[in-house]
């Protein structure tokens, strides 16, 4: 019996090795290779320039472009390309068009020195936001498209695990870059910044090679969807369609549906927005926090996210979400305990291991559980929608934080955290329990059942 469980278990793991699901890996690296050089290492970059705080704060509101990429993603799902639709078809046509002028955006900000032309760097920033949006938007419909539900939970956790490195390689990996190469580290220089955040573009190549290399998902309309589509226009179709597609399957559990996607990741990213203030008050070292979270934390995050494919895969997208929902609440009390540890380096190592294991399994879940909910027929728009609504909340109330920790101190803040996070459980549960849309309205069925189990 044990050993026909170990079997069981390797077969499950088999899944990482298939072509559509090591391609994610490569893919999710391109993806997340943006982030923080528009945020992160963009703000460190600029402070080390002498600009002050209240700029690079409003700087850094260029990250919005991934809240509301749900405004263009009906192009992304429905206009075609010149020439290149033609030679690479809808799905990857738009993956290279991103790619390239992300390489070109980065370009630009490597050549820009903030001390001379802010402006121009700025620019350069919110084009590389765009596309990489974009990029986003194009990828996570080709993920849906390219595999069938029961994969899609690997399919995610191999995105994630691409994603990480690539926010490794873009933050720790450019600061090395800049690094290497400064004469005089107390004393901005452009040069060397420039010789990271070109680095940054060349590594964009994984991506591109991926998509050149890369077949076009074959996808299967629905007859129903096909002869709903016929004689409609085209702003019918790329933007109203999905969104009634949504409301017609589901109906009124639709409104349970969206508050579940909207109030998900809400405690860990109310959280984290605070987690290194709170090091730095506790008196923890810039290495001491770069060498736990980057080793530690990076390390069970994907640990965690590679965990929830496979446990998605074995007992069903639900019960996995559900135990996301229960520990991102649960790990938060953890870092109200820390407050009473002073500097200890153990505990904030057990602290982050936990926070980011949970956010690995929680993120696997969460990623399957919208992809069960997508049409293929509007998968661009829909996900998009999705992924958008999922930031807006939590990071509306995210801006708060600061307020409630110097209203009420961190112990109190962090047990808010994870109080706020009880109802997320709650909707999770009973998402868990909807029966399935009456009708042939989607493509293919949703994973998102317990009868799998």
């Amino acid at each position: 019996m044990r050993s026909e469980r170990l079997r069981g278990w390797l077969q499950s793991l088999r899944v990482y090795a298939e072509p559509p699901v090591a391609r994610m890996l490569l893919l999710g690296f391109a993806a997340g290779l943006p982030l923080l050089l528009i945020l992160g290492t963009l703000s460190y970059r600029l402070r080390e320039a002498g600009i002050d705080r209240t700029t690079i704060g409003f700087l850094s509101w260029v990250g919005l472009a991934y809240g509301f990429k749900w405004a263009w993603a009906p192009l992304v799902d429905k206009l075609p390309l010149p020439v290149l639709t033609r030679r690479l078809g809808r799905r990857r046509s738009w993956l290279l068009a991103a790619q390239l002028v992300i390489v070109s955006g980065l370009i630009g900000m490597a050549l820009t020195d903030p001390t001379q032309d802010l402006h121009r760097l700025v620019a350069f920033a919110l084009l590389v936001a765009f596309a990489s949006a974009t990029q986003d938007i194009a990828l996570d419909a080709f993920r849906i498209e390219s595999a069938p539900v029961d994969r899609q939970a690997a399919m995610a956790a191999a995105y994630q695990v691409g994603y990480r490195v690539a926010m490794i390689t873009a933050s720790a990996g450019a600061l090395w870059i800049a690094a290497a190469v400064d004469p005089n580290e107390r004393t901005y220089e452009h040069a060397p910044w420039t010789v990271a955040y070109v680095c940054m573009a060349v590594a964009m190549l994984v991506g591109i090679l991926t998509v050149l290399f890369s077949r076009e998902p074959a996808v299967v309309i629905a007859p129903e969807t096909l002869r709903r589509e016929q004689g409609r226009s085209w702003f019918y179709v790329a933007v109203v369609s999905p969104v009634l597609d949504f409301l017609v399957r589901y109906r009124w559990h639709a409104v349970l549906l969206l508050a579940l996607i909207a109030t998900y990741r809400i405690s860990d990213i109310v959280l984290g927005v605070m987690s290194y203030p709170f090091y730095r008050d506790m008196g923890f070292t810039k290495d001491e926090v770069a060498a736990v979270s980057g080793v530690y934390g990076v390390i069970m995050t994907l640990v965690g996210a590679a965990l929830g494919g496979v446990l998605a895969l074995r007992y069903g997208v639900a019960r996995v979400l559900i135990l996301g929902a229960v520990l991102s609440a649960l790990t938060n009390l953890l870092f109200a305990w820390l407050t009473t540890r002073g500097h200890d380096i153990p505990a904030l190592i057990a602290v982050i291991s936990a926070d980011n294991l949970s956010a690995g399994i929680a993120s696997a879940a969460f990623v399957a559980y919208l992809s069960s909910l997508t049409n293929v027929a509007y998968s661009a728009t829909q996900y998009a929608v999705y992924s958008s609504l999922m930031l807006l909340l939590p990071k509306f109330l995210a801006g708060w934080s600061g307020w409630a920790v110097d209203s009420h101190g961190y112990p109190a803040f962090f047990i808010g955290t994870a109080l706020i996070g009880l109802p997320v459980i709650a909707l999770a549960w009973l998402a868990s329990r909807l029966a399935q849309p009456d009708g042939p309205a989607s493509d293919r069925p949703s994973s998102f059942t317990t009868d799998r189990s």
